[in-house]
């Protein structure tokens, strides 16, 4: 099961705690987070790392993507 988090145009903490929630309900699958700013793409992949999910990073014109999988 996929889900997304559109974290777009959020300053941390908040793309790290909406990630958090999703993630929260889920043991296993695939996690699409939409960023804006590099400082959520990288306490949202250490958070996702630090969880033991792996993290793919794309860029998508002015955002970022992330997939978290596990």
């Amino acid at each position: 099961m996929e889900r997304e988090v559109d974290a777009r145009g959020l300053l941390c903490p908040e793309p790290v705690l909406l990630t958090r929630q999703v993630l929260a309900g889920m043991n296993e699958g695939k996690v699409r987070v939409l960023v804006s700013n590099m400082a959520a793409r990288e306490n949202v992949t250490r958070l996702a790392e630090n969880k033991g999910w792996r993290v793919e990073a794309a860029t998508l014109g002015e955002d970022m993507e992330l997939l978290l999988i596990k």
